[in-house]
């Protein structure tokens, strides 16, 4: 609403001093008058003269109050400023700023970057200097004090036709140094506060969750887990201390259930920030136990019995252990792809949820007749299944699949992969009943397909625990 003052209503300041100038150039009027009214009244023709005197001041002041009238609303001239009026004070800002034209939308990029600055009072304001210089707009700042500098970690919004490589070398002109740059995207608009409570959040509800979240909170990097007394333990040396270690691009972390956490990254070293960010995620998972959620979906068989779909840990040691024992030779090595005496001894490892998520199928006696693992192998992640021979070809396989598949769709995964046989054609179907796309590599009748999960994954993939989707699986099984 734009507010409209008259003239008239605005009441100008009162001066004393005109007033006085005023009131003097009156009596000197007056004083001029009488002088001359006197000396031409004394005249010969002195009362001819005072009224042809009054009857041309009279058509002076005619002819004055017409001109005026005529001329008092004509517009100004074209070379005249145009005069000035009222608007808000952020138009008048934004318009002494952009001008009259207004700003064509440009295309934007997102990127994270980190740089190191020396720690003195104008390093950070010329870092924006050269930001401002290419029209970069800084989203977050994030600091991480070192013993000899800082490390400045930005969100920036730069314009597309600006290049990595171009931004890397304003920022080491303007006093950056170790500078990394990568394409950055919608999650990461989250402040930094926001994004660790929420993953604290997630580890806080289920232990399978730390590595996830350790991968989201530090970036792109590798995580191990070594079990305590594995062989990968016992040549990495001993066990991680309690308060951790920090060597560059490694962080090594005790695990509270055993062994210890490695964590990996070549590309960039890890600050003490970041270290102590992903040790109170250790801790809190320490704090908290072993702990799985416990939701669980009942689907209908078409022959009318029914299951139940649940997340599983090592408390189902002993009934998988059963399950192996009713298993035929061929399925334990169709999963296992080895001796099949050697099957047992890697189950302890796999319903760990420090190495990934198991999902469980019991019957309504609560025996349990299959397991569906999504395994964390460093920067990729595997999917494995394994269906108790009299409970094969009725959709189940399908049904653990598409759940795990969604979960790492969930878990943000790139892609996932299966490792079987070349004559495992049941496995090879239920992949490509996933409609996504497929690689397949073949090494000496070992078959590796990897699902690349696209954005739309998670909207191709059927709902979780819907028994439709079911059901549909089971009749094409």
């Amino acid at each position: 609403m734009t507010n409209v003052t008259s003239a008239k209503s605005v009441r100008r300041p009162h001066h004393w001093r005109r007033d006085l100038v005023e009131l003097a150039a009156l009596f000197t009027a007056v004083a001029v008058a009488d002088a001359l009214a006197n000396m031409i009244a004394h005249g010969p023709d002195g009362t001819f003269l005072l009224v042809a005197s009054a009857v041309a001041l009279i058509a002076t002041a005619m002819f004055h109050t017409w001109w005026a009238r005529r001329h008092g609303h004509a517009p100004p001239p074209s070379d005249s400023p145009a005069p000035a009026t009222s608007a808000p004070a952020s138009a008048s800002a934004s318009d002494a700023r952009e001008g009259a034209t207004p700003a064509q939308p440009v295309e934007t990029t997102l990127w994270r970057m980190r740089t190191t600055v020396r720690d003195e009072p104008g390093s950070l304001a010329a870092l924006c200097t050269a930001f401002a210089a290419h029209h970069v707009d800084i989203l977050t700042l994030q600091t991480h004090p070192l013993a000899d500098g800082t490390v400045d970690e930005f969100l920036l919004r730069a314009p597309s036709a600006l290049r990595a490589k171009d931004l890397t070398r304003e920022i080491s002109a303007a006093g950056g140094s170790s500078t990394w740059i990568e394409r950055a995207d919608a999650h990461d608009l989250v402040d930094t506060p926001t994004r660790v409570l929420g993953l604290a959040t997630r580890t806080a509800l289920d232990a399978a969750e730390l590595p996830l979240s350790l991968r989201q909170l530090l970036g792109r990097c590798t995580i191990r887990s070594r079990p305590a007394g594995s062989l990968a333990d016992r040549s990495a040396g001993e066990s991680a201390p309690v308060e951790g270690v920090l060597d560059g691009t490694e962080m090594r972390l005790n695990d509270p259930h055993g062994g210890s956490i490695i964590v990996e990254r070549p590309y960039l070293p890890f600050t003490p920030t970041e270290f102590a960010r992903a040790r109170a995620l250790v801790e809190l998972d320490a704090r908290l136990g072993p702990r799985i959620p416990r939701g669980q979906d009942v689907l209908m068989l078409p022959e009318g019995e029914e299951i139940t779909v649940r997340r599983a840990d090592r408390g189902d040691l002993d009934a998988a252990l059963a399950m192996h024992a009713r298993c035929s030779e061929r399925t334990l090595g169709l999963r296992y792809h080895g001796p099949v005496g050697d099957a047992d001894r890697y189950l302890n490892h796999l319903l760990s949820p420090r190495f990934g998520r198991t999902l469980a199928v019991e019957t309504e006696s609560g025996r349990l007749v299959a397991l569906g693992h999504l395994l964390w192998d460093g920067d990729e992640t595997e999917v494995a299944l394994i269906v108790e021979d009299a409970w094969q070809r009725r959709g189940i396989g399908a049904e653990l699949l598409g759940r795990l598949v969604a979960l790492a769709v969930e878990a943000r995964c790139a892609s996932v992969y299966a490792v079987t046989q070349a004559s495992n054609t049941g496995m090879v179907a239920t992949m490509r009943d996933l409609g996504l796309p497929l690689d397949y590599q073949i090494d000496e009748g070992t078959l590796v397909i990897t699902a690349r999960l696209e954005p739309t994954a998670a909207r191709v993939l059927p709902p979780y625990g819907d028994p439709e989707m079911f059901d549909h699986e089971q009749a094409d099984r």
